[in-house]
């Protein structure tokens, strides 16, 4: 199998790295709008350099694999279906509904596969809790809590890009929250806060935000981000039902300190960033994109999937400037999304 990546930044260069072991992947070629990076990332794997997006498709790839800007995804996951490849592509789509919807129907009306990089699906202790809900050893779920901190805010040029924190960051909650209980959300009440550095002010972000989110059985979830959180990069969620809860995210590694005299201590070498945190997650995604390509199992997280969580960020943002609790019905594309 041949497989064209396209972007060679921080998280392009951990795929590249992956795919390029995998026992089914012959080869690979890498382009980046930065040429001498691809390049050098290319001779350090043995690998082929292209000098643009033009000739990834030209030279023939079986697969591609999109880590660019958020800006250019939408127009690449058109045209390798328009070419009728097959798409893994890091989330989201695009930043806003107009893009990621024309991509999706791009993607359907040429019947190819769109698979999104939500690398929480492929975490062993996020399997793991919704294995917990759906076996029925919690009873009713009645509360979720989820939690995303950065140890460090991202660089300030990435702010106006990023689409925001909830887009960014909380994202990847609300489509975990989803895939773990199986459940829809249908209103969000959201608040955010800029009192940190001022960049974030700049670039009409917020640097901290908080959202109690309702699901269609009535479960009520919270889910909170920084990009502050000094102490190390923490992601949890906690489930609580009526026999019995679980926690995702807790162990030596997770940076919070007990004051309680009997608790545990706190963490000798806490989590410094998702990359770290989610490392085989990671790998296990590419791995299932390649099971896809090969025919081997069915897409673990296509375009719809990915919809949903935007339009959920969508509301918070909605929320977050009128001040009010805003129902998912408000937000375009509703449409019935993929089997959870």
């Amino acid at each position: 199998m041949r497989i064209g990546v396209i972007g060679t930044g921080r998280i392009g260069t951990i795929h590249a790295n992956t795919l390029s072991r995998h026992r089914e992947v012959g080869s690979l070629i890498l382009t980046d709008a930065d040429g001498a990076r691809a390049q050098e990332l290319a001779h350090r794997l043995g690998e082929t350099a292209a000098p643009g997006v033009d000739e990834i498709f030209k030279w023939g790839v079986d697969a591609v694999v999109i880590t660019t800007a958020t800006s250019a995804h939408a127009e690449l996951i058109g045209r390798a279906a328009r070419s009728g490849l097959p798409v893994f592509c890091e989330k989201p789509i695009a930043l806003d509904l107009p893009g990621t919807l024309h991509a999706i129907a791009e993607v359907e009306t040429a019947g190819t596969v769109l698979q999104m990089g939500f690398q929480r699906r492929f975490d062993a202790g996020y399997k793991g809790a919704r294995e917990a809900v759906r076996s029925g050893r919690l009873g009713r779920l009645h509360t979720v809590r989820a939690l995303t901190s950065d140890q460090a805010p991202p660089p300030v040029e990435w702010l106006p890009l990023s689409g925001g924190l909830y887009r960014d960051t909380l994202i990847h909650d609300f489509d975990v929250l989803r895939w773990v209980t199986g459940h829809e959300i249908v209103d969000v009440y959201a608040a955010g806060s800029d009192a940190g550095p001022p960049m974030f002010r700049a670039a009409g972000d917020v640097d901290t935000a908080a959202v109690v989110l309702t699901l269609d059985d009535g479960t009520l979830a919270t889910a909170t981000a920084t990009r502050l959180n000094g102490a190390g990069y923490d992601v949890r969620m906690e489930l609580a039902g009526e026999l019995d809860q679980v926690v995702v995210g807790l162990d030596d590694r997770t940076p919070i300190a007990s004051t309680e005299p009997t608790g545990p201590p706190a963490a000798d070498k806490p989590w410094t960033g998702f990359l770290e945190r989610f490392g085989p997650a990671y790998e296990a995604e590419l791995a299932a994109f390649i099971e896809v390509v090969r025919g081997e199992r069915a897409n673990p997280c296509d375009g719809r999937e990915a919809l949903q969580a935007l339009r959920v960020a969508e509301a918070c943002e909605v929320s977050r400037r009128e001040r009010r609790a805003v129902r998912l019905a408000e937000i375009p594309g509703g449409a019935s999304a993929a089997a959870f």
